[in-house]
């Protein structure tokens, strides 16, 4: 599965890309050459990133639904117990 984004992201990563040569490279990159290397690491590393996003949120949705009966857990059979506490404060 590759990874799309949008063409705005796309030039702004290039953008970024050409950027990191020219500041941390002994030589800069083209644009060409940028755009390459983004559709690379799409390609090749952006579905490890997809993935562990994924797991990541799916394990927070798991600890959530495991926690849904604490947040709405009603006890059962209070009617008479609510009028017996009422007899008892009286």
């Amino acid at each position: 599965m590759t990874i799309e984004i949008s063409r705005e992201a796309r030039q702004e990563a290039i953008q970024s890309i050409e950027r990191y040569f020219r500041e941390n490279m002994e030589e800069p990159i083209g644009n060409v050459a940028a755009g390459a290397l983004l559709g690379f690491f799409l390609e090749e590393v952006g579905p490890l990133v997809y993935n562990k996003a994924v797991a990541d949120v799916q394990e927070r949705l798991q600890a959530r639904v495991s926690e849904v009966d604490l947040e709405v857990h009603e006890d059962e059979f209070q009617y008479w117990r609510k009028f017996e506490r009422q007899k008892k404060s009286r």
